[in-house]
């Protein structure tokens, strides 16, 4: 008789966004006609930039010729995407990666999860607490989690408290890790790094032989000119670390999925070369993100698309500060929504984030999204996203003031 992975059998419940939209539901059902407004799931609400469908469009028409038809594609990525990664992401910002250091997938939740094939199950795990849920999950259908405590922790890994006394920031564990996820600007907190703290997590990491695995898919909503996009602005991060990066909130491809991965081909443990490992997994795996979709994402890389792409990340952003603003008027304590597109605030009086969760759905119409679901560190607080639309944020800000 087949055998089933137990290591699944061990999860809690479903996927935090999976129990979100079953309340909703569940609400919407017994309310028909209720207008919700949601500022719980990350998902954007703005279309695609024009230069981006342009290129979509022309790469359809591609596929529709003999001479310029596209097949399989090549597992890592077409050069002109990788191109004009390499040119702009990095070295633009003075950051040397080579395009074979690059690796082109349908999005960093994809990527997050499964870069652990190429990991031993044995390997001790540190995650910030509270964290984007993915990183846990993935390791514990691994087995690399243990068990589930009745304290809502696994019982293997590392939990970082991120916490107001600490401004959101993780501190170097007691215990050494092997893997180290880290993701600034941070989801769920909208925290971000200065490179003296990475600079920290870089020479931690290269000391004990960890690898650091840097999320960092919200790096385009950065305002603040000191602070770092890529881990790879800081000295000796190419031979302790892989970054992880996404055109679904940068661009808009949630629907549309493409992402990369950076993983430097100085980075070795126990004499393999990870990038040749992760290009091993791709290959066998994966057979690389379309070829139409590929072209859309190099367009926002020409001087029109930027200027497209950088218009619609400033109205995000500007939603941001009309959240941040509002709860803070009502009354709330806030953080995030500088230099990320999300609001971390604590529930009023001390309410449980579930309960706040309720109570915000029942009696507002707003989704917001509960911390506790981020980890045991995230309860009292919730998170609102500003990727809805600007007239939807200004609507369920003023609900949420009128009952907070």
């Amino acid at each position: 008789m087949a055998r089933i992975n137990d290591n699944f059998t061990k999860l809690p419940g479903s996927y935090l966004f999976s129990e979100i939209a079953r309340r909703v539901s569940a609400y919407r059902a017994e309310n028909p006609g209720k207008n919700i407004i949601s500022l719980g799931i990350g998902d954007v609400t703005q279309p695609l930039a024009p230069t981006v469908i342009k290129a979509l469009h022309e790469a359809v028409d591609e596929m529709s010729e003999k001479e310029t038809f596209r097949g399989y594609g090549p597992e890592r990525g077409y050069d002109f995407l990788l191109n004009a990664i390499a040119e702009n992401e990095y070295k633009a910002r003075g950051v040397d990666i080579s395009i074979d250091e690059i690796f082109v997938s349908d999005g960093a939740k994809s990527d997050s999860g499964n870069i652990g094939d190429i990991f031993s199950v044995d390997n001790i795990v540190a995650v910030c607490d509270p964290v984007y849920p993915v990183y846990v999950d993935t390791n514990a259908m691994a087995g690399r989690a243990g068990e589930f405590t009745s304290e809502g922790r696994w019982s293997k890994l590392i939990y970082m408290p991120c916490t107001e006394e600490n401004g959101f920031t993780p501190a170097i564990p007691e215990k050494t890790p092997d893997m180290i996820y880290l993701c600034f600007p941070n989801n769920p907190t909208g925290a971000t790094a200065t490179k003296e703290q990475l600079k920290v997590w870089v020479e931690y990491a290269n000391r004990n032989g960890s690898v650091i695995l840097y999320d960092a898919a919200y790096e385009a909503f950065i305002s603040d000119p000191d602070l770092p996009h890529s881990i790879f602005e800081i000295d000796g991060a190419r031979e302790c670390a892989i970054e992880f990066r996404s055109f679904s909130k940068t661009a808009g491809f949630t629907g549309t999925r493409c992402a990369y991965t950076v993983v430097p081909k100085e980075l070795k443990r126990e004499g393999m070369s990870l990038n040749q490992l992760w290009a091993r997994r791709q290959s066998t795996k994966f057979n690389g993100a379309p070829y139409i979709v590929q072209k859309g994402a190099a367009a926002i890389y020409t001087e029109q698309g930027k200027k497209e792409i950088r218009s619609v990340i400033d109205y995000y952003m500007n939603n941001a500060k009309v959240i941040r603003d509002g709860l803070t008027k009502a009354g709330l304590t806030v953080y995030g929504g500088v230099n990320a597109p999300y609001i971390w605030a604590k529930t009023p009086d001390g309410m449980k984030s579930w309960d706040c969760f309720d109570k915000l759905l029942k009696e507002a119409g707003v989704v917001t999204t509960p911390g506790a679901g981020f980890g045991p560190s995230g309860e009292g607080y919730i998170r609102l996203t500003a990727f809805g639309s600007a007239e939807a944020t200004a609507e369920a800000v003023e609900r949420l003031a009128n009952i907070l």
